[in-house]
């Protein structure tokens, strides 16, 4: 196991990265905020949602397959019973780093989710968010993780 720290670097190192669970309607929902700041950060970000063709003025993808050129990075901001279902999509496509997006409450977090990523050799964050570290942090975002930290919110190894 790694410290998240160390597992967060390393997963906002790669550029290409889909968001799931973004929204078309934006406000104040996570996977949307997500998107917005590795968007600005300059990360090349790809929007997921079965049910859109476009979200925050960009084209939207049903699913991880239909992104030209793959991803090399996942964060799942859906609901924890879909995330084993993308976990898999990631394990056909080759995806090993996948962010299982948690701030308040479950968040998209599943065990059994988890427990198949890890067993197929995905390196899975299991809560938290990549706006809590670095490049993609705000002062905000970085008391959230202290406070998560201490909480459970955030995982300390993954």
């Amino acid at each position: 196991m790694v410290t998240v720290k160390e597992a967060a670097t390393d997963f906002l190192a790669h550029k290409r990265i889909a968001v799931t669970g973004v929204s078309r309607k934006p406000q104040g929902h996570g996977s949307n905020i997500v998107y917005q700041r590795l968007k600005e950060r300059g990360y090349e970000v790809f929007a997921v949602n079965p049910n859109a063709d476009q979200v925050e003025g960009d084209p939207c993808y049903h699913n991880l397959a239909s992104i030209p050129g793959g991803v090399e990075a996942v964060v799942i901001g859906t609901r924890p019973d879909r995330a084993e279902a993308t976990m898999q999509e990631c394990d056909e496509l080759g995806v090993k780093h996948v962010w299982m997006h948690r701030s308040f409450g479950q968040g998209s977090v599943s065990p059994e989710a988890t427990a198949s990523g890890r067993e197929k050799g995905i390196t899975v964050i299991d809560g938290g968010c990549p706006l809590m570290f670095d490049p993609t942090s705000d002062f905000a975002h970085r008391c959230m993780r202290y406070v998560f930290g201490w909480t459970g919110g955030v995982p300390k190894q993954v």
